[in-house]
């Protein structure tokens, strides 16, 4: 199908840069459509540009040129749109960005704040915003925990904490970056999963950075990699090898770099490139 008779995706990024002050290119003019329902994962090193990629999805990061648009609201250019693609945007961050002293439902709680005016916050949430937290956190497997403070759980059940935040908001998005860096390979496994299924259950689009090449494979429809600001991968993750990876990543330490060195097909497991999938 070409190109002008493709149907318009979900979310679009279009010939979006991003160029600070300092003259500091993040992120090359990229394009990239995101389907509905979908879950891509991004992957690169560190300073890449997927961090910058979501910000720039949500509008957290104003692009210097190009645009996002959404299938319903067109080019997203005004403040109203902005605030509309927000409250349908969830967002889960690598710090968990919870508030210690305060309860797990009360930190789930927070997801719905951006729903009123500021003037509502001087009261509780109405009981059917509770409910809604608290059905969020039964969904992460959290419900038992709802009212003990945030910073008496563990690394794992605090990231989940932050999925029910998001949950909370019924985004039709889900942008994550790095949600599971921080986590040991068990529980980064699990909590992959659970938001994966999560999303499926929901028809929601995601798009997930990650260093983890391994969960990547495991979990995406399709794979985004960046290096240096610049799409340089995208493909299925059954499609993708060991020398798309080494374009990313650059060549495992003591591995052959000659052309004919790089298989045709990925990497049967992680210890094949050690280099690439460490965190």
């Amino acid at each position: 199908m070409s190109s002008e008779h493709r149907p318009a995706p979900w979310l679009l990024a279009h010939e979006v840069s991003v160029r600070y002050g300092s003259g500091t290119v993040a992120l090359q003019p990229s394009t990239l459509r995101f389907e509905p329902g979908s879950f891509t994962v991004l992957l690169g090193p560190s300073g890449a540009g997927k961090s910058t990629l979501l910000r720039v999805l949500n509008g957290l990061v104003p692009a210097t040129t190009g645009h996002v648009a959404r299938q319903d609201l067109g080019p997203v250019r005004s403040a109203a749109q902005w605030r509309q693609l927000r409250r349908d945007t969830g967002m889960v961050f690598q710090q968990h960005h919870l508030i210690g002293r305060l309860s797990v439902l009360a930190n789930v709680l927070l997801g719905r704040v951006g729903a009123y005016p500021a003037w509502r916050s001087c009261w509780p949430l109405p009981r059917a915003e509770q409910l809604r937290a608290l059905e969020a956190l039964e969904r992460v497997g959290l419900l038992a925990e709802a009212n003990r403070r945030a910073d008496q759980l563990s690394g794992g059940q605090q990231q989940r904490v932050g999925i029910a935040r998001a949950l909370v908001q019924r985004p039709r998005v889900l942008l994550a970056d790095e949600p599971v860096a921080s986590l040991d390979p068990a529980s980064a496994e699990q909590a992959l999963r659970r938001m994966h299924d999560i999303c499926r259950a929901d028809g929601l689009t995601a798009i997930v950075s990650l260093h983890q090449v391994a969960l990547a494979r495991q979990f995406a429809d399709r794979l985004v990699g960046l290096r240096a600001g610049r799409v340089v991968v995208d493909t299925a993750p059954q499609a993708i090898t060991v020398e798309a990876l080494h374009t990313l990543y650059g060549p495992a330490p003591g591995t052959a770099t000659r052309p004919d060195a790089a298989s045709d097909s990925p990497p049967e497991d992680t210890h094949h490139a050690p280099s690439i999938v460490s965190a």
